[in-house]
């Protein structure tokens, strides 16, 4: 029996909500110990543009935001409890990897 370690990483908190939920639910439905979803600390990206393209005028700045979120999982199960997790359906804006020990 292997332990996989399942980290998930987007832009939506509540796509990241859903699929996680569905790991749990799969892992839970086949009898296996499951830790998580633990929330990991978001990442804040802040990018700073100057509003003139030009450069003349007042230095007036837009501030543009985008938060990334992860999730990690750890499931201990069999082969097969891992391969009906693989079968998820992970929408294209959440990344997931995963790292079986």
């Amino acid at each position: 029996m292997g332990k996989a370690r399942i980290k998930l990483v987007g832009r939506d908190p509540k796509e990241l909500e859903d699929v996680s939920k569905q790991i749990v639910e799969i892992a839970k439905g086949a009898g296996v110990p499951v830790s998580g979803p633990i929330p990991l600390p978001t990442k804040k990206l802040v990018v700073a543009t100057r509003r003139t393209p030009c450069g003349d005028g007042s230095d007036t700045y837009e501030r543009w935001h985008m938060r990334i979120y992860k999730r990690l999982i750890e499931v201990a199960g069999d082969e097969r409890t891992l391969r009906s997790i693989m079968r998820v359906r992970v929408p294209d804006t959440v990344r997931i990897e995963i790292t079986i020990s």
